[in-house]
């Protein structure tokens, strides 16, 4: 069982997004969390270490996620380069969310 973690600003739209959608994939367990300090499910450093890959929205992402738990990061940590632009759930995201992450994916 693989764990995935996503990662986005606030935890409110991107990031929890992709929790739902890969979450009902098999072998695959899942959870989502935000850098910012509000928010709604704030990124830990027991979060970090529990995760075998980490997909961040955005470089600044990256970056603040190595700047704030680099010695707790232990997984790959791919950047998604997907822009604050969706709403949740949005079809648009989804396809987009399918498209760059399902090739990182466990098989």
């Amino acid at each position: 069982m693989k764990k995935i973690l996503f990662i986005c600003s606030q935890n409110r739209l991107r990031s929890p997004t992709a929790e739902q959608v890969f979450s009902s994939y098999e072998n695959i367990e899942c959870s989502s969390a935000g850098l910012n300090l509000h928010a709604d499910n704030p990124v830990t450093p027991e979060l970090v270490e529990w995760a075998d890959i980490i997909f961040v929205m955005e470089k600044a992402h990256r970056n603040k996620l190595s700047a704030k738990f680099r010695k707790y990061v232990r997984a790959r940590v791919i950047c998604l380069d997907i822009p604050d632009d969706y709403e949740f759930m949005d079809a648009a995201l989804i396809r987009l969310l399918r498209a760059k992450v399902t090739p990182h994916l466990p098989r």
